[in-house]
């Protein structure tokens, strides 16, 4: 067709003199590159768009060809990072489950006998605080922070992230870490689809917008 040309970005004709496309505002007759003033090959300036069309959107991070932890690198991680909790409760888990030797200041002449079953339910339950606790203080302060990352997601090379590859908050940690109660409650279902989403999420992970990339 004779004084029209086509838009090479969405293909709609323009008169031939035009110098932006009627439908999605891409410059159809560039300036050459002497007449501009622009050295050859150095980078063209950006092009201007029609009003009501947004510049393009870079791609989402998960869409980026991103690898992520699948679920068995991510059972050998929580068992390292489990190792390495229970190590450094050991000396509590000593003192409280003794129970009442504990609370005795560990003089066996002053012990009562009859003590001991109270003494030691009473150790074990605060000893469990104390894990729990330190479980999920280790992981919402460690994954928050700039490693991204536990110790075992460390070693294999796995961070957290949000779903825009961004540092989660420790607040998004913590969500996190008690999300995992309903994925056990789902007779471990909610862990087990780590390796069957598209991009590794567990239960957990989608009820915190969280990804766990490998690099």
């Amino acid at each position: 067709m004779n004084g029209t040309v086509f838009c090479n970005k969405c293909g709609a004709p323009s008169p031939q003199n035009a110098q932006f496309c009627s439908r999605c505002g891409t410059t159809l007759n560039p300036a050459p590159a002497a007449a501009s003033g622009i050295p050859p090959g150095a980078p063209a300036p950006a092009q201007p768009t029609a009003a009501g069309y947004p510049p393009a959107v870079p791609y989402q991070y998960a869409q980026a060809g991103v690898r992520y932890g699948g679920f068995w690198v991510r059972v050998l991680a929580a068992i390292i990072d489990a190792i390495i909790v229970s190590v450094v409760l050991a000396p509590l888990k000593v003192m409280f489950g003794l129970g009442g030797f504990a609370l005795n200041g560990f003089d066996f002449h002053d012990f009562h006998g009859g003590m001991a079953l109270p003494y030691l339910i009473f150790g074990t339950g605060v000893f469990a605080l104390l894990k729990l606790s330190a479980n999920w203080l280790y992981e919402a302060l460690m994954e928050s922070s700039s490693y991204q990352a536990t110790l075992g997601k460390m070693i294999f090379g796995m961070k957290v992230t949000d779903l825009n590859g961004n540092r989660i908050s420790f607040a998004r940690a913590t969500g996190r870490h008690f999300a995992k109660i309903i994925s056990v409650l789902t007779l471990f279902i909610g862990f087990i689809i780590v390796g069957f989403t598209e991009r590794k999420q567990g239960l957990h992970d989608m009820i915190a917008g969280t990804l766990v990339p490998r690099s």
